[in-house]
């Protein structure tokens, strides 16, 4: 037995954890699924060290275990990667992943040392494209994700947490570090996965916990429970199948009306290893209830083009055009707030660094785009439609807070998610872009999310969809658009894209010389 956990019991303010019994055997996957709030990132969090137990006895190694700080379980071979990057955007790929070891014994930071190290580092979760010395910041969601995780994977681990650590992965990109987890299992390494991702489970966890509530209501084998059985003990007496239960099917307004169009558009930016990065030469229509997915790997321009059209990075060559003045004016925004002021919303994909308010409360942020119309001339705020809307997008999305007031980082991830959906959702807008939507929230809210999008579309709003889940795509697009290394590989109609060919399509614009995803292609 590797860990041992009984009568685990933590509050804040309410009970969060409940006489939890936990056990890890070495060598093991132990899935822990639940709904958002239901206590598994807490779980996790105090197996190492970052919150305390209330109550509760452990035992790790053979020793009892007394989780003090995330340091002193780290020294104890504790490692954990959580949902929400631990990184330093400032620092290069290399500081990032030797920070704790990257000066000697007089303080000194041996950066070319470090930088060889660095290169090995990356191999292992395909990023050896990627230049050591290139600053963080410049690098995706997903990137950054597989860089925190390479960096977990060079300390002396025994116990290993990943919260969530696919959900801003692509495919290849998954098998790869499915690979490292199969590795760490042959090692006796034991792993608590933590996990929306259904499919998943029977993939690499060989045990799955199911908490709800807070309270620990079943564990089994993989091999003996259905995906199916899963959501019904997340969910209790409230669901059945999510599938069978909240259906997206729904018709889309049958329009030919155009509301974006977007020609020639290009961004290309050089990195420091001489590469390219951005996308070049796109050109789409979108149209009034349409659901336009955008299928890619990580790093093949999908984010840079939505950030483009919004405004928050400026094209270099191409333009797009709005129905709102007859198509006439050639446009390149150049910044959110004139995308805005045309009818053009956008779900980031970074939610914590570029879209949300951390220390304001769940209200304020559900607002923050409408506060014009809620201050008066005196300058203040009417709290109570302020409170009322955000009540309203609680009920809408199933929001979980306790209070409106409260800080929104207080909220667990998912529910972050959907407060951020909710605040563009309080705006009438025509065409909405959509990076991620459902990253980092459980099966059940994924599903309702899903539901809203498909519903907005009925509506007659156009949006696009970035996922890095093809089933995804495939669920809530009429269209899918794939980009490949930068470019467009095509526009196809999603009833007639199989995952293959979406995967075929991803890859067929990247070289064997000096394109990102070599490892990663040669692999797959």
């Amino acid at each position: 037995m590797l860990l041992q956990i009984k009568n685990l019991n933590k509050s804040f303010a309410v009970p969060v954890l409940k006489n939890l019994n936990f056990e890890l055997q070495k060598g093991e996957v132990h899935a822990l699924l639940g709904s958002n709030g239901a206590g598994k990132s807490t779980l996790c969090n105090i197996i190492s060290g970052i919150y305390t137990a209330d109550s509760g006895s452990f035992e790790y190694c053979g020793q009892p275990y007394t989780p003090s700080s995330l340091q002193a379980a780290e020294t104890l071979g504790i490692c954990m990667v959580m949902q929400e990057l631990n990184l330093f955007p400032t620092l290069s790929v290399a500081e990032n992943l030797y920070f704790r070891s990257m000066s000697d014994r007089f303080g000194i930071v041996q950066h070319q040392a470090i930088q060889q190290r660095a290169i090995k580092a990356l191999q292992t979760v395909g990023l050896n494209y990627i230049d050591p010395a290139q600053p963080l910041s410049q690098l995706g969601v997903g990137q950054q994700q597989l860089i925190e995780i390479a960096s977990v994977l060079q300390r002396n681990i025994k116990l290993l947490i990943l919260d969530e650590p696919t959900s801003a992965l692509t495919g290849p990109q998954i098998d790869l570090l499915f690979e490292q987890i199969i590795q760490l299992k042959k090692q006796g390494i034991g792993v608590i996965y933590i996990s929306h991702r259904m499919d998943e489970m029977s993939r690499i966890a060989d045990r799955v916990s199911i908490l709800r509530d807070g309270e620990l209501v079943a564990t089994e084998a993989t091999t003996d429970i259905s995906t199916d059985r899963m959501v019904q003990l997340m969910a209790g007496d409230e669901s059945t199948s999510i599938d069978k239960k909240e259906s997206i099917s729904q018709p889309c307004v049958q329009s030919d009306s155009t509301l974006l169009k977007v020609e020639n558009f290009s961004r290309r930016t050089k990195n420091q290893s001489g590469g390219d990065s951005g996308f070049e030469d796109i050109s789409f229509n979108l149209r009034a209830g349409e659901v336009l997915g955008i299928g890619g790997l990580i790093g093949s321009g999908r984010t840079e083009l939505l950030r483009a059209i919004f405004g928050a990075d400026q094209a270099h060559a191409g333009y797009i055009r709005l129905a709102s003045d007859e198509f006439k004016v050639q446009r390149i925004m150049k910044s959110p707030t004139e995308a805005i002021s045309h009818g053009i919303g956008m779900l980031v994909e970074d939610r914590k660094s570029q879209g949300l308010l951390l220390s304001h409360s769940v209200s304020k942020n559900i607002s923050f785009a409408i506060l014009d119309r809620l201050t008066s001339k005196l300058g203040l705020v009417d709290q109570s439609t302020e409170q009322d809307l955000a009540m309203s997008m609680k009920k809408k999305l199933g929001i979980q807070y306790n209070s409106s007031q409260q800080p929104i980082s207080s909220l667990s991830g998912g529910n972050q998610q959907k407060a951020l959906l909710a605040r563009w959702l309080a705006i009438e807008f025509s065409i909405l872009l959509l990076d991620e939507p459902s990253r980092g929230v459980d099966a059940r809210a994924k599903s309702q999310i899903q539901t809203l999008i498909r519903e907005l579309a009925a509506m007659g709003k156009a949006i696009i969809v970035v996922s890095s889940e093809t089933q995804e795509l495939l669920k809530v697009s009429d269209r899918i658009a794939v980009m490949s290394n930068g470019r467009l590989a095509g526009i196809f109609n999603a009833d007639e894209l199989s995952e293959e060919k979406l995967l075929e399509a991803s890859f067929c614009f990247y070289s064997s010389e000096g394109n990102q995803l070599e490892t990663t292609n040669a692999r797959t």
